[in-house]
């Protein structure tokens, strides 16, 4: 079974398309087997295809197709997983006489995998029904890194463009400095960039095009460079998302002390303006000290007073008609 430690999405992510064929249909393939799940990845440039199943699907899977099957699914899931990943990497089953995988096409647009195998002496059926993946879905896992690669490839194109300027300027100082080749089939011409490209569209192109197998296919260099990207784009992903989330731990540790300064600071304010407002019997200011100590005594002997605003409401005053009332 695979990555345990890290998310099933991420195991995916990182794994590079995979050519594969099918009943004579050319894809390309990307999955991920957990201990009892799993999730693949089909596609054939017109449509991307998926299915995602965890233990209990499974579950329910294996005994409509296999009514005499009474395991537990690590019973069989190990077996399943066994002999399909080499159909699904492209490499194909050692035991092609005990193993048959078949594909089908639906009227809704799903495909099926039918396999075929055996366990414990007795038949194994199992079905794969991938249905259309989401637009999210098709452009994290195949558009942007092939996005990616177009735009890195095209710099490694000008990068060895330059390079080939630079050579022919070394060459063509030897020549003017007395230097000459050994064997005349070794002399190239000198390397003008459009007019090569012109010619490398004209010829190669026709060819990709006509050869659909290889044109679908990533061979041992695109995987590596596809599976280089991905790997750059997740550990970039998750050093923002740390990153993210320090900046919110920070600024929640920052709140308290700000509300806790913000109080502080209140409070002197008021006592310093009242210290400012209130004197002594001997119509001296109260100092700080003293006011701060003296406040709780001061509080309890003080009648309670309402205030000019609360007065009219608590003791209302009767109106005066005439001069003697």
């Amino acid at each position: 079974m695979e990555g345990s430690g890290a998310p099933a999405e991420d195991i995916l992510f990182r794994r590079p398309w995979l050519p594969v064929s099918i009943s004579g249909c050319q894809l390309l393939a990307k999955s991920w087997f957990g201990e009892t799940a799993y999730h693949i990845l089909l596609t054939d440039m017109h449509c991307v295809w998926e299915e995602r199943m965890d233990t209990a699907v499974i579950q329910s899977r294996a005994h409509e197709l296999n009514r005499r099957l009474r395991a537990p699914v690590k019973a069989f899931f190990t077996h399943l997983c066994e002999v399909v990943k080499p159909c699904l990497a492209g490499v194909g089953s050692q035991t092609e006489n005990e193993v048959q995988i078949s594909l089908t096409r639906q009227e809704d647009g799903s495909i099926n995998m039918r396999l075929k195998s055996e366990l414990a002496g007795l038949p194994f059926y199992w079905e794969f029904h991938c249905t259309p993946a989401p637009v999210a879905l098709v452009c994290i896992q195949l558009v942007r890194p092939l996005l990616t690669m177009s735009r890195l490839l095209q710099r490694q194109v000008e990068q060895l463009g330059g390079l080939l300027v630079r050579k022919d300027a070394e060459i063509q100082d030897y020549r003017e400095n007395g230097a000459t080749l050994s064997r005349e089939r070794l002399q190239t011409d000198v390397f003008e960039e459009h007019t090569h490209r012109e010619d490398f569209i004209a010829k190669a192109l026709p060819l990709l095009c006509s050869e659909q197998q290889e044109a679908l296919g990533f061979d041992g260099d695109l995987q590596e460079l596809y599976a280089a990207i991905v790997t750059h784009g997740s550990a970039r992903k998750r050093k923002l998302s740390e990153q993210h989330s320090a900046e919110e731990v920070e600024h929640a540790n920052k709140e308290p002390e700000l509300v806790l300064n913000a109080s502080a600071g209140g409070s002197v304010s008021s006592e310093s303006a009242d210290g400012n407002e209130k004197q002594t019997n001997n119509g001296e200011p109260e100092t700080r000290g003293a006011k701060m100590v003296n406040r709780p005594k001061m509080q309890q002997s003080l009648p309670v007073t309402s205030t000019a605003a609360e007065r009219p409401a608590s003791k209302p005053k009767k109106k005066k008609v005439g001069l003697f009332r």
